[in-house]
């Protein structure tokens, strides 16, 4: 059975077959940010222009934005921290999610605009 959109998704796998990794595996600090150039599986292109993840610059920031507020305010309202023990958390927190938020921005990005079509093979393959 297929993988579901959102599944998809949060795993970071192929928008087109859903199988193939978007990401070079396994995650380590030094290929952090390093895509495959295409599916294993049905050879999508994942880089489809120049400039093409710009976009997920911007999901990336509403996420990370969202994060930091439900954090800062659950800490400083919820458990009565200060401001400089709230701030330092969340600082923390970005360090600590930052290449996860990178990740998974591009892989939603690229499923905005890459269709599923569980019948892609290589032979199949195409372009966006």
């Amino acid at each position: 059975m297929a993988k579901s959109k959102l599944a998809s998704i949060s795993s970071m796998t192929c928008p087109r077959c859903r199988k193939g990794s978007l990401f070079v595996q396994p995650y380590t600090l030094a290929n952090a940010y390093k895509m495959k150039p295409a599916c294993d599986s049905c050879h999508q292109n994942y880089e489809p222009e120049p400039g093409f993840y710009y976009g997920a610059m911007f999901i990336s920031y509403i996420l990370t934005a969202w994060i930091f507020i439900i954090v800062g305010l659950g800490l400083a309202f919820g458990l009565g921290w200060t401001v400089t023990q709230t701030l330092i958390a969340v600082a923390v927190l970005a360090i600590l999610i930052h290449n996860l938020i990178f990740r998974l921005s591009r892989s939603l990005w690229i499923h905005f605009f890459v269709k599923y079509k569980p019948s892609a093979t290589a032979e199949t393959s195409t372009d966006i």
